[in-house]
């Protein structure tokens, strides 16, 4: 078993202040595994599976259920039943009664409102990924890439058995899970979207082309790409504009997220296939992207690319208060100074522009900018404090 220990000293961290703490990830992301491993040693946990008939059974009156209990409440799944937290909020309010609450879900805050609307000031949100380079290391990076970071994925036994798995949750993501939210999009229609989406990752989202190959309208196809978003399995990494003197793109790029559901969707079965596929690049600029993400520590609406119609343009830009770190992905081995990454630096003020490659050796390129190893992240890539 990989033990995510940055994942739980965060949420131990959290438990302390907060008295509701909310891990939010993709179905099968590994929620479940992670609680256990944070509540080991503890005794006064009491948990509700909501998916489980008979611990819904319990939470019929969730008052009358929840009130008497003190410790660690642990409610797993609790996108089946968002309703839950205005009791939650009433619960955390009570004087003299010490408890806390641990709550885990596939959705999004914003796809779980509730959460906001009764909660606020009180709820912290965790979001947990798959695994990171920070947790396998670098070494197998390349099976990290094929496979993805979902813990079943990555961790099958060889790679048919792995494919295998990712198929499966393509299809029960599609038959049980968005059905269980209460969106009623059709599965065969959304699974042609989210195959097309494969084919547009890491390019500029146009909703009218989609919807024309699709035949239905810009805010349909916009509706399935904020369900996708909105349960982890694609990310819309927004532009970076500015008055600058140049016209710049404002519409946002679109991934699948985990690199390993891109290439089930793409029909890859393994490296050498990968290796030939004409989205070989993109997919290994989303898969940076990622672990980029989860090294640095940074949350989605901190994240942004930027370019400018006269063809400048920074595949990742971190925006944090007034610092300002862009990142370039070459999956190459010899990576080179370009006329665009000089634009960057000058026009966004850049504190440093790292080119993420594919090559053994991390080294200097020009001043502010340094060639990184993907091998060598962990070494040359900080988190931000």
């Amino acid at each position: 078993m990989i033990v995510r220990r940055s994942h739980l000293e965060a949420l131990r961290g959290l438990l302390r202040q907060f008295p509701v703490v909310a891990i939010l990830g993709a179905r099968q992301v590994g929620k479940t595994t992670l609680a256990r491993q944070l509540l080991t040693r503890r005794r006064d946990v009491t948990t509700f599976d909501l998916e489980d008939p008979d611990d819904l059974a319990r939470l019929a009156d969730p008052m009358l259920a929840l009130r008497p209990l003190s410790g660690l409440v642990v409610l797993d799944e609790i996108q089946r039943r968002p309703e839950l937290y205005p009791s939650l909020r009433v619960l955390v309010d009570e004087a003299g009664r010490r408890r806390r609450f641990l709550v885990l879900g596939s959705a999004s805050p914003e796809l779980l409102r509730q959460s906001s609307e009764s909660l606020a000031g009180r709820i912290a949100h965790h979001e947990l990924g798959g695994f990171s380079l920070e947790e396998i290391g670098t070494a197998p990076y390349d099976r990290l890439w094929l496979r993805g970071g979902f813990p079943r994925s990555f961790l099958a036994s060889d790679e048919a058995s792995s494919l295998r798995w990712r198929r499966e949750l393509i299809r029960t993501y599609l038959e049980r899970e968005v059905p269980a939210l209460g969106l009623r999009l059709p599965a065969p229609t959304l699974r042609r979207f989210w195959m097309m989406l494969a084919h547009a990752h890491g390019q500029v989202w146009n909703a009218s082309e989609l919807g024309r190959s699709l035949g239905a309208a810009h805010t349909t196809v916009q509706r399935y790409l904020d369900t996708l978003v909105e349960t982890f399995m694609a990310r819309s990494l927004q532009p970076w504009f500015e008055n600058i003197g140049k016209r710049q793109v404002r519409s946002p790029k679109v991934f699948v997220r985990d690199s390993g559901l891109l290439h089930a969707l793409l029909n890859i079965r393994n490296g050498r296939e990968l290796q030939g596929h004409p989205k070989v690049g993109a997919s290994w600029e989303g898969f940076v992207i990622e672990m980029l993400i989860a090294r640095l520590g940074v949350s989605g609406d901190e994240c942004f690319f930027w370019a400018a119609h006269s063809g400048a343009e920074l595949d990742f830009l971190v925006v944090r208060g007034a610092r300002r770190l862009g990142f370039e992905v070459k999956r190459t081995s010899a990576p080179t100074v370009t006329r665009s990454m000089h634009v960057a630096m000058s026009d966004l003020g850049l504190e440093s522009l790292a080119v993420l490659h594919a090559g053994r050796h991390s080294f200097d390129l020009a001043p502010g900018i340094r060639a990184v190893a993907l091998g060598e992240l962990l070494k040359e890539v900080r988190p931000l404090a």
